[in-house]
């Protein structure tokens, strides 16, 4: 038999995930993990299948992984794992099935993805090292640079 990623996928949600709505309403799918391949297997999958992006990071308190996506990725990411007559546990396939009707409220903004800062723009930041001046240059918010500049100083990224 050949191997089925997406069931594989199934498998480890149904013994580790969650599936379901936030207590605010949002579909949401998650993995906890300790194992930073599965994480990162999950997180390239998910992508792949919804097109939204997901960064692997231990959490500070028990050092594991949580990997979540939300709202339309979560949808997707359902609907694709728990498809009609696939082996799962009966709860999980239930609260799959209903993420489907979900749909996003008229007054719920679109966030757009996060840009990613570049070696280069990390490099002019530094030069300039003034959040406001750099960031008309770098064409992001002095919010944006002044928090950046901030990481970089302190060895968080």
């Amino acid at each position: 038999m050949e191997f089925s990623r997406r069931d594989y996928l199934r498998g480890v949600i149904d013994a580790d995930g969650s599936v379901g709505h936030t207590g605010q309403g949002l579909p949401f799918v998650s993995l906890t993990t300790a194992s930073a391949a599965v994480g990162a297997y999950l997180c390239r999958y998910a992508k792949a299948v919804t097109g939204s992006a997901r960064q692997i990071g231990r959490n500070a308190r028990d050092g594991i992984y949580n990997v979540v996506c939300t709202k339309e990725a979560a949808v997707r990411l359902a609907g694709h794992l728990y498809y009609p007559g696939c082996l799962s546990l009966a709860r999980k396939q239930t609260s799959a099935t209903a993420l489907a009707s979900w749909e996003r409220p008229a007054d719920m903004p679109v966030r757009s993805p996060g840009r990613r800062w570049k070696p280069w723009e990390d490099r002019a930041l530094l030069a300039h090292d003034d959040a406001a001046s750099a960031a008309a240059e770098l064409g992001r918010s002095a919010a944006s640079c002044s928090v950046r500049l901030w990481r970089l100083k302190t060895g968080k990224v």
